[in-house]
């Protein structure tokens, strides 16, 4: 899986790219199979040299502060 977000963050650049789980039945990812093993991900993150302020990104920088942000202003328009 985070062969896959490599690949994202090279194709598309890293402030595009967020990791989420279902939190749920954990989507059949090895090492990931519910919320309880999330600090997998981080960890393989780390072992290929993704620093903090990257992780943060992925988890929530992006997702959080932009795109919630952009929403944020699109309803104080009045929705447009």
């Amino acid at each position: 899986m985070v062969g896959h977000v490599y690949y994202m963050v090279d194709l598309i650049g890293i402030e595009h790219v967020g990791i989420s789980s279902d939190f749920d039945e954990g989507g059949s990812i090895e090492g990931w199979s519910d919320a309880s093993e999330t600090f997998n991900v981080t960890l393989e993150l780390v072992k290929r040299g993704y620093d903090g302020e990257e992780i943060e990104m992925f988890w929530s920088g992006n997702l959080l502060l932009r795109v919630l942000d952009e929403v944020q202003g699109i309803a104080a328009r009045g929705g447009r």
